[in-house]
């Protein structure tokens, strides 16, 4: 993405969380454009611990931009809830009396209820699990702090580094090369959206370039369903084979979980995004799997 025209000089980013899979991305795009970034990782600050917030003041400064990235993720208990909590109520408790520039939150689609309409960015937001819940609440800590706030909303993440590797394009790419089969519930039929990491990266980075502030959903715009992708891996990989299985619980999000981009291609109109069946097609995005 192109922002050469609205670039402002950043004095210094810190991302919480910087090491993981959407952290580390983030990072290079800051790397690349030689602002000065600094990374804290679970093992450098253990977020949840009591000394947390004064290990955190000695290192944020005035005029800083704050990138909020660290989860336990997803979240499936109450304790994890929990933990997530402290982790804010640690984080907001750090900055005060510590006026900051611009504060960026990672949280994510999953705050929306289910629609058969496309989502956007007023759609209600009401969780249908903890980890929607999680970051809900998250967000709602975070609105008294006295700066610019930006809360990115990604859906499915997907690209080659994914340590999660869920349901979705990343398993399958990874059952593909080690001549597994990849397994759907029910017909694969549900439709979804899925964004690539390095533009979850593109829109943060462009938020803290050209201070946009308020919510955006990272999101494609385009949905697709797991079967159709299983199809066109099936194309490159002529002998996998994809097993079908009876769904035990009730499908996610009844089935359909797509989203309007509207505002994002207006915010970010240089913004390139990846779609889905582009990448899958592209055989050089492979061998970072291997």
């Amino acid at each position: 993405m192109t922002l050469k025209k609205n670039k402002t000089k950043l004095k210094r980013v810190i991302i919480l969380g910087g090491s993981g899979f959407i952290g580390s991305c983030v990072a290079n795009k800051f790397y690349n454009e030689n602002i000065k970034t600094v990374l804290i990782s679970r093992n450098q600050i253990n977020l949840e611990s009591v000394g947390a917030v004064n290990k955190l003041r000695k290192i944020i400064k005035k005029n800083d931009i704050i990138i909020f990235v660290a989860a336990n993720a997803p979240v499936k208990n109450i304790e994890m809830l929990n933990k997530n909590l402290i982790i804010a109520k640690n984080v907001i408790e750090s900055l005060k009396n510590i006026r900051i520039n611009h504060f960026i939150y990672i949280s994510s689609d999953a705050v929306y209820e289910d629609s058969k309409k496309r989502i956007n960015e007023n759609s209600n937001t009401v969780p249908g699990s903890l980890h929607g819940f999680m970051h809900l609440i998250r967000e709602t800590m975070l609105k008294d702090l006295n700066c610019l706030k930006t809360f990115v909303r990604p859906t499915l993440v997907f690209g080659s580094l994914d340590p999660h590797n869920g349901y979705g394009p990343n398993k399958f790419i990874r059952c593909a090369q080690s001549k597994k089969e990849i397994i759907l519930f029910g017909k694969g039929e549900e439709k979804r959206d899925h964004i690539h990491v390095d533009n979850v990266a593109d829109i943060v980075f462009g938020a803290a370039i050209k201070k946009i502030g308020g919510v955006i959903n990272a999101v494609s715009g385009i949905s697709i369903s797991f079967y159709e992708i299983a199809r066109k891996l099936q194309k490159i990989y002529p002998h996998l084979n994809i097993k079908l299985i009876k769904r035990n619980i009730p499908m996610p999000h009844n089935g359909y979980r797509a989203f309007n981009n509207s505002l994002l291609k207006k915010k970010f109109p240089d913004i390139k995004i990846i779609k889905l069946s582009n990448w899958i097609n592209n055989k050089e995005v492979y061998k970072k799997y291997n």
